[in-house]
This record gives C-alpha cells, sequence and structure tokens, in this order.
C-alpha cells in the first residue's frame, strides 16, 4: 500500500521505516529541511538499537523515502498516518494540539479518492471528531475516514515492539477503514498479533489508560521502596513477590528516581485534564502525577545525605543523564532534577551517558560532561548512578576507588548490592534496600 508518515520524528521515523520493511511503500514527511536532508544521508536524528540498519536498506529498497513537501505523497496515499508532536501545553497542562489540527489542514487540500486518515500520535479523547471536522470543512467534497491507531513503543526497543506488538489498537467509524487497515497490518495480523478493533474515542482513551497505569505501578513500587527503607524490608524481593500473581506482573516494578520521558509525563498530565473538563476527575493520576514530580528532588536529597550531608564545594559524579538507557531522550529525565539538586546544595557536579549528553547540554547547565565512566569519576567526593546502562553494571571498583577522592556509591536503579560493593571499601546506598540507603525519614527531616 501507499502510505504518507506526516511526521518523521521519534513515532514516525520507526512506524515508517518498519511498515516499510513490510513491503509497503512509505513516504516520511516533515517540514524541518535539515532533517529530511540528514535522513537522505542516511543520518538518523534519534538513537533507537537497529533504526538506522532498517532506515538504509529500506531506502534502497526503494520502498521508503523522505520530503519536506506534502502535496504530492498524500495525493498519492491510500494511508496518511499523522504522527506529529502532542507535548503538553504551556500554562494548562491539557496535550497541544495544534500540529495535529494544521496538518489536517494541508491533508485536507491534497487527498484525492478514498483515503484513511490515521491519528498515530498520542491524543486526547475527540481529537478523531476534530480532525474528521477540519478535513470536512476545508474540503466538503473529499472521500475519507478517520481512524485512531496509537502506537505503544518503548524507547530502546521500538522496533521489536512494533514489530511483535501485544496488541494493535484500531479505532474506526467507518466500515471501510477496517478492510484498510487490516491490510496495513496484515504481516503482522497473519502472525497472530492481537488486532483489537474499536469505536474511535475508545481507542483514543486506551493508549492514556495504558500510560498512566504502567505510570502508577512505577510509582507504587517507588513509594513500596519507601516503606521498606522504614521497616528493614527488601523492595526487590517484594517486587519480585507481587511480580510472580499473573495479576499483576513482574514489569514495571523497578524501584528508582521516578519516570520521565516522552509519554508518561505529558500523557499522565493530558489525562488528568481530560477528566477534569468531562467532570471525572482521575485522582489515582492526579496523585501520581504529584507524586512523581516530588520523587526526582527527594533523589538529589538522598544522594546529599549519602555524600555527606553537606556537599558544598565538593564534586559529584552522575552516571546516566537519559529517563532510560538505550536512548538519547532527556524529556523529563530524573537527572535534569537529581543534578539541579545537587548543584543547589552547593556541589559541581561531573556526568557522562553514552546517548544523552548532546541533547544534556541544552537542558542542565553547569555540568562537566566526561568521556567515559571513570573520566567522570576522576576526584568525586561520590558518585550517582542515575540510569541503569549496561555500560555501568560491570564497572571496575578497584579502579574506581583509586581515582575518586572518596569511595561513596549512590545506586538509584539498584544494580549492585551491598556486599560486592563493600569488598572495595565503597560506601553503598541502595534504595528501599536494608542496610544499603538513606532512609527517606532522615531525607524528610533535612528537608525541614
Amino acid at each position: 500500500m501507499r502510505i504518507a508518515m506526516i511526521g518523521s520524528g521519534y513515532v514516525g521515523l520507526v512506524s515508517g521505516a518498519c511498515l516499510a520493511d513490510f513491503g509497503h511503500q512509505v513516504t516520511c514527511i516533515d517540514k524541518d529541511a535539515q532533517k529530511i536532508s540528514a535522513l537522505r544521508a542516511g543520518e538518523i536524528p534519534i538513537f533507537e538499537p537497529g533504526l538506522d540498519q532498517l532506515v538504509v536498506s529500506n531506502v534502497q529498497a526503494d520502498r521508503l523515502s523522505f520530503s519536506t513537501e506534502l502535496a504530492e505523497p498524500v495525493a498519492a496515499a491510500d494511508v496518511v498516518f499523522i504522527a506529529v508532536g502532542t507535548p503538553s501545553r504551556r500554562g494548562d497542562g491539557h496535550a497541544d494540539l495544534s500540529y495535529v489540527h494544521a496538518a489536517a489542514r494541508e491533508i485536507a487540500q491534497s487527498i484525492k479518492g478514498f483515503t484513511v486518515i490515521v491519528t498515530k500520535s498520542t491524543v486526547p479523547v475527540g481529537t478523531g471528531d476534530e480532525v474528521e471536522r477540519i478535513i470536512r470543512e476545508e474540503n466538503p467534497e473529499a472521500d475519507f475516514a478517520v481512524v485512531s491507531n496509537p502506537e505503544f513503543l518503548r524507547e530502546g526497543a521500538a522496533i521489536e515492539d512494533f514489530k511483535h506488538p501485544d496488541r494493535i489498537v484500531i479505532g474506526i467509524e467507518d466500515e471501510r477503514a477496517r478492510e484498510v487497515m487490516t491490510e496495513v497490518y496484515r504481516p503482522l495480523y497473519l502472525n497472530q498479533a492481537p488486532l483489537l478493533f474499536t469505536s474511535r474515542r475508545t481507542s483514543e482513551l486506551i493508549k492514556y489508560a495504558a500510560n498512566a497505569f504502567l505510570a502508577m505501578k512505577i510509582t507504587f513500587i517507588n513509594e513500596m521502596a519507601d516503606l521498606c527503607e522504614n521497616v528493614n524490608a527488601n523492595v526487590q524481593d517484594v517486587a519480585r513477590g507481587i511480580g510472580l500473581d499473573k495479576r499483576i506482573g513482574p514489569k514495571f516494578l523497578n524501584a528508582g528516581p521516578g519516570y520521565g520521558g516522552s509519554c508518561f509525563p505529558k500523557d499522565t498530565l493530558a489525562l488528568v485534564k481530560t477528566a477534569q473538563d468531562y467532570g471525572a476527575p482521575t485522582r489515582l493520576i492526579e496523585t501520581t502525577v504529584a507524586i512523581n514530580d516530588q520523587r526526582k528532588r527527594a533523589m538529589a536529597r538522598k544522594a546529599v545525605l549519602a555524600a555527606g550531608g553537606d556537599i558544598r564545594g565538593k564534586t559529584i559524579g552522575v552516571l546516566g543523564l537519559t529517563f532510560k538507557p538505550n536512548t538519547d531522550d532527556m524529556r523529563d529525565a530524573p537527572s535534569i532534577a537529581i543534578i539541579q539538586g545537587l548543584q543547589d546544595a552547593g556541589a559541581t557536579v561531573r556526568a557522562f551517558d553514552p546517548e544523552g549528553m548532546k541533547h544534556a547540554r541544552g537542558l542542565i547547565n553547569d555540568v562537566v560532561y566526561t568521556s567515559d565512566p571513570y573520566d567522570c569519576a576522576e576526584g568525586v567526593d561520590a558518585l550517582v548512578i542515575v540510569t541503569e546502562w549496561n555500560a555501568f553494571r560491570a564497572l571496575d571498583f578497584t579502579r574506581l576507588k583509586s581515582i575518586m577522592k572518596a569511595p561513596i556509591l549512590i545506586d538509584l536503579r539498584n544494580i549492585y548490592r551491598q556486599e560486592e560493593i563493600a569488598r572495595y571499601g565503597f560506601s553503598y546506598t541502595a534504595v528501599g534496600r536494608p542496610g544499603e540507603e538513606v532512609r527517606l525519614s532522615e531525607i524528610l527531616d533535612a528537608a525541614q
């Protein structure tokens, strides 16, 4: 099928490349001429394992192309995906749909023949209705159907998620669109990937509900970690004990410094605002948002106390800046608030991340960015692990002790154990594990 993908950011580029790999003819469109020029040259603007090879191979096979112009690819397309950004709107936290609406207006001027318009972007309930209204208003004679098809891609595993999905959710109001979308995903459907057809509004809500539930799950285990620190229990054993229950499952039960990234923070906030607008407040999600925001600063205070309490004039090393490993995404990363907290306490911060430092430089000021974990640890009074990159899972602690000013490790991702670190003479602080942490009560007392 002929597909136009409007938006060549994370979702659009991954989705477009994977659809091309299925054999469809895909054109990815973006107004950023520099980005399109780079993509044509085989340069990928984001870090996602395997994406560079996937893009290059499909460009060489003439199944994937890139353009800054929308009219011609849309006119030729059977399906047009809208995969533009929907960031939080400044001032009120609602999803900013200006890019979606602008795309709809441009699409309306170019579609020819029956065309399925698919919102791939994460959008609030009712957005499909508005997209349909805009296109109908701009082009009353147009023959089209608007579909909701939310993405469920994890950064760092997006290609695997697209090609082997848990489910494919498609919201339709026009039965002709069912046939078209079944053909789009036929390669996956033949492999028994669940294809769930719903109403359009239901599909839009499914995406927000899924992300909000996962955000609550992360926040729940983080609160259990705080409780573990005060009752002498081990949060990793708690997580395993409840995760073995098939009704709960083991995923998203790793205690840490809070969630971040491009989805959970903005989507939970957008869902809260939508629910308030419709008179059905989601109090659990409202609380989740508040707790997660507070946790990031609390982790900075935890690091301060573990480093001796008074870190004015000291140097702290931070390993990991992105919100999770295997991505270069810095959006709402816990490291931002943690580093700010360390700086507010008077520390100088050195940092290293395998992929995130380019973007971090535009978000975090007055940080010494280094070349590797050992360069980061040179002369520091404590070392904080914020993101669990594989490169940090087997550090040479003999070497670290010889170059650090003080052997203090603060492990906010629980990737080490006290007994293995103690052999090297390190003071070790973890999250939610007995004898390995600065307790939450101490953090709260220090903040008063």
